[in-house]
């Protein structure tokens, strides 16, 4: 292949690359740009990017009408919380998954894959029956062990990933120089699992956080609601919709999602072995 013929090739592929973050981009872009826009400007016949008297009563108007407040600590509570234990749950799991390697293990790693393929409509009433048996209706409690459940399948898969990478040598290295079992897994494989670690929390927590359906079946009473089943409360009868304050409104929901990946993103990215040479 000709210098010629390589640089157009790539150059190429720079351009399908910046056509789909243009795709990907344009639904946050015009949400950002809808939130700021005035009434006249959301209802005119010529829409434009920016708007022409930005403004910020939508977003005073979204929380004078709904209590966001309230939904997003509610998220928050249900959110970390869910993926703390979904981790803490997965971890240990998954490096007995992924360093004895049996009939059984391959049998359980398939059906967590498999069930990954069930709809909600499904799960819900069992787990509605599930949770009233043990008085968790209505409690973030209830909805927080749902989202561990929902979450752990996907979560373990990741994880297996990750411990697989870490080459054994390493761990067998740790017990030659008379490291026990725990010291092994605590100061040599837990932390080149960081950066797995990192990645299986943040989408459990994303997960859970932008999550609807579960929360709308299984919360009932407004001070329980989380953010997302609050923002259907701008809809009105027959579809119609505050337009301004509901974007406003979803895109301060976006925000924690966006932050958090931003800060700890160097981490997911991190080398899986870095700090793996022995000094």
């Amino acid at each position: 292949m000709s210098l010629r013929t390589r640089r157009s090739a790539r150059a190429g592929q720079y351009v399908a690359l910046l056509c789909y973050l243009v795709f990907l981009a344009f639904p946050f872009l015009w949400l950002i740009s809808t939130a700021f826009k005035p009434a006249p400007e959301l209802g005119s016949l010529h829409p434009t990017w920016i708007p022409e008297h930005p403004t910020l009563d939508n977003f005073r108007q979204a929380f004078d009408e709904q209590p966001l407040l309230r939904a997003a600590a509610n998220s928050l509570i249900a959110a970390v919380s869910a993926g703390v234990i979904a981790v803490v749950i997965a971890t240990p799991m998954a490096y007995v998954m992924a360093r004895h390697r049996s009939r059984l293990s391959a049998a359980a790693t398939g059906w967590v894959v498999v069930s990954q393929a069930f709809p909600f409509v499904l799960l819900i009433i069992p787990l509605f029956l599930v949770l009233k048996h043990l008085h968790l209706i209505n409690t973030l409690w209830g909805l927080i062990m749902v989202y561990v459940v929902w979450s752990l399948p996907f979560a373990l898969w990741m994880l297996v990933g990750y411990v697989r990478a870490v080459p054994p040598e390493l761990e067998e290295a740790a017990a030659v120089d008379g490291a026990s079992r725990l010291r092994t897994l605590v100061s040599v494989t837990a932390p080149l699992l960081a950066p797995g670690i990192v990645a299986t929390a943040l989408f459990a927590f994303i997960t859970a956080w932008n999550e609807f359906f579960f929360a709308l079946v299984l919360l009932k009473t407004p001070e329980k609601q989380t953010l997302p089943v609050v923002l259907t409360h701008f809809l009105g009868a027959e579809g119609a919709s505050d337009l301004g304050p509901l974007a406003a409104a979803a895109f301060l929901a976006t925000l924690p999602s966006l932050v958090l990946f931003a800060v700890i993103q160097r981490r997911i990215t991190g080398g899986m072995l870095a700090g793996a040479v022995k000094s």
